[in-house]
């Protein structure tokens, strides 16, 4: 079965220099989590998200485009990234869930991909 595993998280004021010591031992945990769900033939996909200050919400009102820099909900987690994945079934999602470097700090949500028959 197919599943979303969306990351959010609460997104620091600063984020550490790409070359600092700190930003390399943060990513070695996420390189450690996507080559070991990668090597047990689970990942079908995924990716990081710039933070959502870079978004654009786009809403169609009344026949007009409208846009709006940043994330349209107030939340205090933003989606940082994602993991589509295929395994035999919710409990197993969850287990891969438990491992993504960010779930002590932030949240995992597990979504089912609908099958749309094609």
């Amino acid at each position: 079965m197919k599943y979303i595993l969306l990351l959010a998280d609460t997104e620091p004021e600063t984020e550490p220099d790409y070359e600092s010591p700190e930003f390399a031992a943060e990513m070695e945990q996420w390189f450690a989590f996507t080559n070991e769900i990668q090597e047990a033939g689970a990942m079908l996909g995924g990716e990081a998200l710039m933070p959502s200050d870079t978004a654009t919400c786009v809403r169609v009102r009344n026949g007009e485009t409208l846009t709006q820099d940043g994330p349209f909900a107030e939340t205090k987690e933003a989606l940082g990234g994602f993991y589509l994945i295929d395994v035999a079934d919710l409990d197993e999602a969850i287990a891969w869930a438990a491992k993504v470097p960010n779930v002590v700090s932030g949240t995992v949500e597990i979504r089912p991909i609908m099958d749309t028959g094609d």
